[in-house]
């Protein structure tokens, strides 16, 4: 089994600023005087590429945790909002609300298969997450009245395109 080639401080220093979110990819480059053709073989070579997908599989789990530490206060607040006296606003609340599961379905497939790339099996899904702390939120009959209503309506909507 051949040996895993090393990083120089160089390749290290050129991914850490490409993560850092400073510069861009050529600024990079230009302030460590590596050439576009260096920088290409350093992208072919094994050890350069595992370090890189590290980073970023670091970068989703860091955006992960910040977005699933403010969830439950975006999903506090989106109840809020379906209480508005603007009617569009509570409406964009309600609709919102509906699709969060999805997205956070979406979100956790994404996270997942960067890491489970190097296993063939699909990433498990997860369960809705709890956004109460461990106590099931009742929503008030006016809420779910409005998120049936915004239901029946987009339901409507996709039957009169069906039908043109």
């Amino acid at each position: 089994m051949a040996k895993r080639k090393q990083l120089t401080k160089r390749q290290l220093a050129v991914i850490e600023d490409l993560f850092s979110g400073e510069l861009d990819e050529q600024a990079v480059l230009d302030k460590h005087r590596v050439s576009r053709n260096v920088y290409n073989k350093w992208l072919a070579e094994a050890s350069f590429t595992k370090q890189f997908d590290q980073r970023i599989a670091a970068a989703y789990c860091q955006s992960a945790a910040l977005i699933a530490r403010y969830a439950p206060l975006a999903a506090a607040k989106l109840v809020q909002l379906t209480e508005s006296d603007k009617e569009e606003t509570a409406r964009k609340a309600c609709l919102n609300i509906i699709s969060v599961p999805h997205q956070l379905s979406l979100g956790s497939r994404l996270i997942g298969a960067g890491k489970t790339q190097a296993s063939s099996e699909p990433p498990a899904p997860n369960p809705s997450p709890d956004t109460s702390g461990g106590q099931a939120q009742q929503l008030s009959d006016q809420t779910v009245t409005k998120l049936l209503a915004v239901l029946a309506e987009e339901r409507d909507r996709d039957s009169i395109r069906v039908v043109s």
